[in-house]
């Protein structure tokens, strides 16, 4: 269902925004959701069923528009939906001839009445048709005010046309509530929008710089769940790393630092990038060969170290396979976009979230604002960080804050192993082969 939030001219641009919920995969019911406008102030509130919000707007306009600010106002119609009648009022400053038609929801137009009004509230009634959805719009010179309005379907009649009736003008309305429902609400491209999602379950907050369409998941799954009977996994150098459950996966929260197998035998730490490009066996490095990113981002280890028999990985944990990988992405709905922003870490400069999620501290992403809003939400609580890459060319390092990239310990037909990516410039899941001598980050999966 979509509700609109009309500024004062007819022929506007307009963003749609798309609201849902989910608890681990499961669909939602959304009772409401509070739209507040942290830029310029005022909010508007979305009733179920309506899971949509049409932003319509005048670019360089700055004026809202009720009662006694000099503009028409069309308050939401009452009851909606309807059941055989239902009541519209709207507001007029001053003397005027309005003009209400009424188009289905493909907009074909059903009426079209015009009234010489005086300045201040009248009421209509509307009696509908078959149509189960109505749009009303209120014009007068250049102000124009759309409504939509919902037929309930146990009332629907079959009839052709709709019918408007004009009630009378009421008196003084600046402080009914009906007025403020979606008129008063300011919008320019830019502003930050905070939405407040209300279910049976609770409520979720999302805060954004609203730019362009976009859909909203608000997310009920307790995303930071640990492993059952397993919070923690140690490797054999003593290092603790937080799990994390997934479906039926449990996962390391953080990337692998350990530098030895785990059956005692040392990682090779391969500074030199002329050496690190020849290699065929397993090595890892730090980035830049500074130790001080290890407790930030982890090791970059090349393919072999996945695969070999020494293990990787600590005792009843494995370098997950590319069906383990594809298994957690199904899992989140996909690859595409957002499941990549659901994935990565909320640690971000200038992250929209705010809170800790703010941060120019490492470990985090760089500033989002520049890569067309991707920024991460960790719904699942993976907690991807760009860990960077250190390149088969010359073994230059590239990346940090920008990219993550996670072996799989899979090969393709042609013998180059699988890999998972996050990049800051987009909200996807990168699925790829790569050379086996790059250097990437491992994340550790349970047995």
């Amino acid at each position: 269902m979509i509700a609109m939030i009309t500024g004062a001219m007819a022929q506007k641009p307009a963003m749609t925004l798309t609201f849902t919920a989910v608890n681990n995969g499961q669909y939602v019911p959304l009772n409401s959701i509070l739209i507040e406008n942290l830029t310029q102030g005022g909010d508007t509130t979305l009733y179920a069923p309506d899971t949509v919000l049409r932003l319509n707007y005048v670019l360089g306009l700055n004026e809202n528009s009720y009662p006694g600010n000099n503009g028409l106002s069309l308050s939401q119609n009452y009851p909606n939906p309807m059941e055989g009648r239902t009541t519209v009022s709207l507001w007029l400053p001053e003397r005027n001839d309005i003009l209400i038609t009424i188009s289905d929801v493909v907009g074909k137009e059903l009426l079209n009445q015009e009234f010489k009004l005086e300045q201040g509230a009248h009421t209509f009634s509307f009696r509908p048709g078959r149509e189960s959805i109505y749009l009303l719009t209120a014009s007068a010179d250049e102000q124009s005010r759309t409504i939509k309005m919902f037929n309930s379907t146990i009332s629907a009649i079959d009839m052709e046309f709709c019918i408007l009736e004009y009630n009378g003008r009421n008196g003084d309305t600046k402080d009914y509530k009906s007025f403020a429902n979606l008129n008063n609400f300011v919008f320019d491209p830019g502003d930050q929008l905070q939405y407040t999602a209300s279910s049976a379950l609770g409520d979720r907050i999302i805060t954004d710089t609203q730019t362009g369409n976009k859909t909203y998941t608000f997310q009920y799954a307790d995303c930071d769940a640990p492993c059952p009977g397993m919070p923690t996994v140690t490797d054999i150098d003593g290092n603790q790393y937080n799990t994390v459950l997934i479906g039926s996966q449990c996962w390391m929260k953080e990337n692998l630092k350990t530098t030895t197998y785990r059956n005692g035998t040392a990682i090779p730490n391969v500074t030199d990038g002329n050496l690190w490009c020849d290699l065929t066996t397993g090595a890892y490095a730090w980035y830049y060969n500074e130790i001080s990113w290890k407790n930030r981002y982890g090791a970059l280890y090349n393919w072999y170290t996945t695969v070999d028999p020494n293990g990787l990985c600590p005792t009843g944990w494995h370098v997950p396979t590319d069906d383990e990988w594809t298994a957690l992405t199904d899992y989140i709905g996909g690859t595409g976009e957002p499941h990549g922003s659901e994935l990565k870490s909320c640690k971000q400069v200038n992250s929209p979230i705010g809170g800790d999620c703010n941060t120019n501290e490492h470990p985090r992403w760089t500033d989002y604002i520049i890569y067309n809003d991707n920024y991460g939400t960790d719904d699942y609580g993976f907690s991807g960080l760009p860990g960077g890459t250190r390149e088969i060319v010359y073994g230059y390092f590239q990346g940090m804050g920008d990219v993550g990239n996670w072996w799989s310990s899979s090969e393709n037909s042609s013998s180059y192993p699988w890999y998972r990516c996050l990049p800051i410039n987009k909200g996807v899941v990168c699925v790829a082969t790569f050379n086996k001598e790059d250097g990437f980050s491992v994340r550790c999966l349970r047995d």
